[in-house]
């Protein structure tokens, strides 16, 4: 069984589902989501989506935390260690699912809160050359490319500038792809994300508090066994998709062998098929008194393999 050690921290996806929503722990999330979207971020509650509770193993509907902070807006963390090929549908779902859960119906839509959906990863989700994403929606005229913008009136309505700030905004953190020195607060902490660990000159938001609470040595032997058993069911799940990307390579290298097989056994056979139509076209012409020297020229053979074939026929 994987034990963590009592010197380490523990992993942030579990931290972040048991110790980090005690609100005397905020300030280790507020410190990461400040960092993130570069402004200050206060919690006044972690909850989770109901979406969560309708089926336990809805694991394709599964949001680690909702965050509701002080400006009413939902921010969603969600943790995935594992392939999953479909996975921006998940994020589409994700959000709509949060959008829809917090109106009800019936009521206006400026009721609709302002989502950030945050995904921190540790797949490869597509071909890029950066580790840290940052999508959201914007408007540009098809004929002069230009964004569309509110109006002043809008703007006092939505209380923004722009109509990005009002759409669903999405933050993909590809935690493997980072193998540079930190060189920055968000680097900081995606280094702890990827090593569960904090350098004691890291001075990011949010990693001081993170150093000290989220130590291994001061959960309590029933969290200690907890965690030991999220480590041992990540290295699990890790093992059945490596065994199942082994499986699947095997099964493809077979098929290909047999493909090659049979198109060397088809070709063996087109080269049977040619040399016996040669083998015709020699002795009947040998029959009708056709000099060696002539046939030769035909066919394409030698003069010594068309006598050959005469000798062995």
């Amino acid at each position: 069984m994987i034990m963590a050690s009592n010197k380490t921290l523990i992993r942030f996806d579990w931290a972040i589902k048991r110790l980090l929503r005690n609100k005397a722990n905020f300030t280790v999330l507020e410190g990461f989501l400040s960092v993130l979207l570069n402004e200050n971020v206060k919690i006044i509650n972690i909850k989770e989506s109901s979406g969560n509770q309708e089926h336990a193993d809805d694991k394709f509907n599964r949001v680690d935390v909702l965050v509701e902070d002080t400006r009413g807006e939902l921010l969603m963390i969600e943790m995935q260690n594992n392939p999953q090929v479909d996975y921006y549908l998940r994020m589409i779902y994700g959000v709509s699912k949060a959008i829809s859960e917090h109106i009800s119906m019936g009521e206006k839509y400026e009721k609709i809160r302002k989502v950030y959906h945050i995904n921190i990863i540790y797949f490869k989700i597509g071909e890029g050359d950066d580790y840290v994403y940052h999508g959201f929606t914007e408007f540009y005229g098809v004929h002069t490319h230009a964004v569309l913008q509110l109006t002043q009136k809008q703007k006092d309505f939505f209380h923004r500038d722009k109509v990005k700030g009002i759409f669903p905004e999405y933050y993909i953190l590809c935690v493997e792809d980072f193998d540079k020195t930190a060189q920055s607060s968000l680097d900081e902490w995606i280094y702890y994300l990827k090593n569960t660990e904090i350098p004691d000159d890291f001075t990011a938001p949010g990693l001081k508090e993170a150093r000290e609470r989220l130590k291994y040595d001061r959960l309590s032997e029933e969290e200690k066994q907890a965690y030991n058993h999220h480590l041992k069911q990540i290295r699990y799940e890790q093992d059945v998709v490596a065994n199942s990307y082994e499986e699947g390579r095997q099964k493809m290298k077979e098929e290909m062998e047999g493909i090659i097989a049979e198109k060397d056994q088809a070709l063996e056979e087109k080269d049977k098929a040619l040399a016996q139509k040669d083998i015709n076209i020699v002795l009947n012409s040998h029959k009708n008194g056709i000099s060696i020297e002539t046939i030769a020229a035909i066919t394409g053979l030698t003069p010594d393999e068309v006598k050959e074939i005469i000798a062995c026929h």
